[in-house]
């Protein structure tokens, strides 16, 4: 890691890109398809997807960038990134949007957690420190200052660049059994004086092979034992840790014409399965407190802002790709093409409106920080996820024939067929390659593999669309609004 050392002042606290891919190869224990790594970077796709993220790492030295990406430290007056940034003020919510915008336009949407993704839980934690008054862990062996853990760790993180996943569910298994959904649960095992050892598993570990750490907690019930109240965070490469991804569905070493953004790699979806690990006592945030694993609704609030600015930059490049198909086809004056353009343009209209109305009503807390209108974050979210399977139709239907008849640069070039293809398939005032280049880049969006499987972790990620909307019936304060029913009634 990029540490401070004491007495020094540099200029920045940053890592470079050669930085954070090294920082990977630290002996993880990975597994894909079956098959152990020796590092992280022998499976194509997770490294494509590593060099995506380590040129977000560089471009903090770009000065194109450097605003959106960076930030000065309050404390060490040493130039950081925003990924650990707390806001406290509305010019520091203005940047922290910057940097959620830019980590959203790089990946095209399809990293859901990118490198600004996992502080955010330690941010958001951090945020709601005033709630932990009187919290102290059940366990006397080991008793952790949790409030002092969390504000030291987000420190660390912010001076030492360090990426970290972020897992709160468990993995999916027989619901109709409580015995079954507990057995998965995250379970201190053993309370040493410098710690706790845990057992248990994560699911949907996005992005934890491709991190330096791992952010952890139980989603928790009424009645969760104490044993399972737990949240802290450890190195990705913990003895004890064992990372088994899902399938790869990128296209790693495509010519980038073929397949302009799946080329890229991804972020993979692991498995994290914790085999009597260590997690050291200044790295406990709550032990044994079930009102503590409540506060994780809360807790959650910068990574849903970034989940709501996410969709809304997406929907920024569905509108671009709709009016360049119109243009290219020659379809911009169909009545029935331009209401279906409009409907796009409602779309990313509508999330825009939501990202401001959050920032709009955002308000220093009473620890001292700045956070969005939780509300509307939780309504903007609900509305994106509904109509997202929407929008992807509609812009897939204006595409037509290009999205199903795609040949591959190989087949433009090829002497004996190239000639009729270019003859065959141009567009207005296009070639034919140049359709085709825009076809395959939404074709990556859209409609491949890759795509399928961010649509559905968009339709779960951070909380499903029920889970929402007791959200809202539960926290959003109705008294005003009955108050003048009652009064615009007469009763």
């Amino acid at each position: 890691m990029n540490s401070i050392a004491l007495g020094t002042k540099p200029a920045h606290a940053l890592k470079t890109g050669a930085e954070f891919k090294a920082s990977l190869d630290d002996g993880r224990q990975l597994w894909v398809n079956g098959r152990k790594l020796a590092k992280v970077t022998d499976e194509p796709a997770l490294a494509a997807g590593i060099d995506l993220m380590a040129s977000m790492f560089d471009d903090q030295f770009d000065p194109a960038f450097e605003e959106a990406t960076t930030t000065l430290d309050p404390k060490t007056g040493l130039r950081v990134g925003r990924s650990w940034q707390v806001p406290q003020t509305a010019e520091d919510i203005k940047g922290r949007r910057a940097m959620m915008e830019y980590t959203s336009l790089k990946t095209v949407g399809t990293f859901g957690r990118p490198v600004d993704l996992g502080p955010t839980l330690a941010v958001g934690i951090l945020a709601h420190l005033h709630m932990f008054n009187g919290f102290k862990s059940a366990f006397d062996g080991c008793q952790p200052d949790f409030a002092e853990n969390v504000q030291r760790y987000v420190e660390e993180g912010r001076l030492n660049s360090i990426t970290c996943a972020e897992s709160l569910t468990g993995p999916q298994n027989d619901r109709s059994s409580p015995l079954a959904q507990a057995a998965s649960l995250l379970r201190v095992k053993s309370v040493e004086k410098n710690g706790v050892r845990i057992s248990g598993a994560k699911s949907v570990g996005s992005i934890a092979a491709q991190t330096n750490e791992i952010f952890f907690s139980n989603l928790g019930y009424p009645g969760t034992p104490a044993e399972a109240c737990v949240w802290g965070a450890v190195p990705i490469n913990s003895e004890g840790i064992k990372l088994v991804s899902r399938e790869m569905l990128s296209n790693p070493g495509a010519d980038p014409f073929d397949h302009p953004l799946t080329h890229k790699g991804e972020e993979a979806d692991q498995l994290v399965i914790f085999d009597n690990v260590f997690v050291p006592k200044e790295r406990i945030f709550n032990l044994g407190s079930e009102h503590g694993l409540a506060i994780s609704g809360k807790a959650t609030i910068f990574a849903h802002w970034h989940v709501l600015t996410r969709l809304k930059v997406k929907s920024e490049i569905f509108v671009g790709c709709a009016q360049m198909v119109t243009e290219i086809l020659g379809t911009d004056t169909i009545p029935a093409v331009r209401s279906m353009l409009a409907e796009i343009i409602e779309y990313n209209r509508t999330l825009e409106a939501f990202v401001i109305a959050a920032e709009a009503g955002a308000f220093v807390n009473e620890s001292g920080v700045m956070v969005p209108d939780v509300m509307m974050l939780t309504t903007g979210r609900l509305y994106a996820i509904r109509n997202y399977p929407h929008i992807i139709h509609v812009l897939q239907e204006m595409c037509g024939q290009g999205l199903v008849m795609r040949f591959g640069k190989a087949a433009f070039e090829n002497p004996e067929i190239g000639h009729h293809l270019i003859e065959l398939l141009p567009g207005k005032g296009v070639s034919g390659m140049h359709k085709e280049r825009l076809m395959n880049f939404i074709w990556d969006l859209t409609c491949s593999s890759l795509a399928g499987r961010v649509a559905l972790f968009e339709n779960v990620n951070a909380s499903p669309a029920p889970r929402m909307r007791e959200r809202l019936v539960a926290e959003f304060d109705r008294s005003d609004l009955v108050a003048k029913a009652r009064d615009a009634a007469g009763l």
